[in-house]
């Protein structure tokens, strides 16, 4: 069969438990890149056992992040650039929608939805896990966010692509499934939650006016209590997350301490600045 005329760009740090099952899932597509960012771990090692590009990317703290930096810069031999993190797994009913959706001319951009797992378990319900990784080359790039003095993250995390044109949905979807521990998951938010903290900060100087109906909602509400409660009552009792059992519960409890911990974090910001 001949090969995805996709080019999937694997941006990592440190992922040698993940990446061998990711990259061992994309044998069909014509190039796959793996973006590193000094990993001290097997990462470099493991691209290279498996013929894959290997690129490091130092990030001097500025514009463009990991993800632009690669769509800026790469040599990119295809048409549709397709982003995929190393806990991100491809399915053949996925590859087989991918061949068919990248020939329709009118669309710069798809939306894929990801099955997520957490603690062992596949989650069916609570809030959908969204993304628009799927991008035609020269048609879009992730938002620039003015955060040169206060970011501490290399790569695009809450960053939305801005496409020129029209994007659609795809009906498949990818599997989400970190092989990593308990302990890397609330590190990670941890950061995440730092970030999105400082974001606000900057945000709230300018005002909120340039952002989606949802994105002012959120953003409304950061400072308060509410953000927290609305979330989980939201997750695990209106989108049914209760239906997924403890791995449920589990999930909806951690982002809704995820967004305290951001209201948190912006009152030590306001009350040390």
């Amino acid at each position: 069969m001949n090969r995805i005329p996709v080019t999937v760009i694997v941006p990592v740090r440190n992922e040698e438990v993940n990446l061998p099952r990711c990259l061992a899932l994309l044998s069909d597509f014509d190039q796959i890149i793996v973006v590193d960012s000094n990993s001290t771990d097997r990462t470099p090692e493991i691209c290279g056992k498996m013929g894959v590009e290997y690129v490091n990317f130092e990030w001097n703290g500025q514009f463009p992040k990991k993800r632009n930096w690669a769509l800026r810069n790469l040599v990119i031999s295809n048409e549709w650039v397709l982003f995929l993190d190393a806990d991100e797994y491809i399915t053949d009913e996925f590859k087989a929608e991918l061949r068919e959706k990248i020939q329709n001319k009118a669309i710069n951009g798809y939306w894929i939805k990801f099955h997520n797992h957490f603690m062992g378990k596949q989650l069916k319900y609570g809030y959908p896990l969204l993304k628009l990784p799927l991008i035609r080359k020269g048609k879009g790039e992730y938002e620039h966010i003015d955060e040169d003095h206060w970011s501490h993250l290399d790569m695009e995390v809450h960053e939305h692509p801005v496409i020129e044109g029209r994007t659609a949905k795809f009906k498949s979807g990818i599997v989400h499934n970190d092989f990593k521990s308990m302990e890397h998951y609330i590190a990670r938010h941890n950061a995440y939650s730092s970030w999105e903290a400082h974001r606000f900060i900057a945000l709230q100087k300018k005002g909120f006016s340039d952002m989606t109906a949802m994105q002012k909602i959120k953003y409304g509400l950061m400072k308060t209590s509410f953000l927290p409660v609305i979330y989980f009552i939201g997750a695990f009792f209106l989108k049914l997350g209760f239906l997924d059992g403890k791995a449920g519960f589990a999930i909806a409890v951690n982002k809704a301490m995820y967004f305290y911990q951001v209201k948190l974090k912006i009152e030590e910001l306001e009350r040390i600045s």
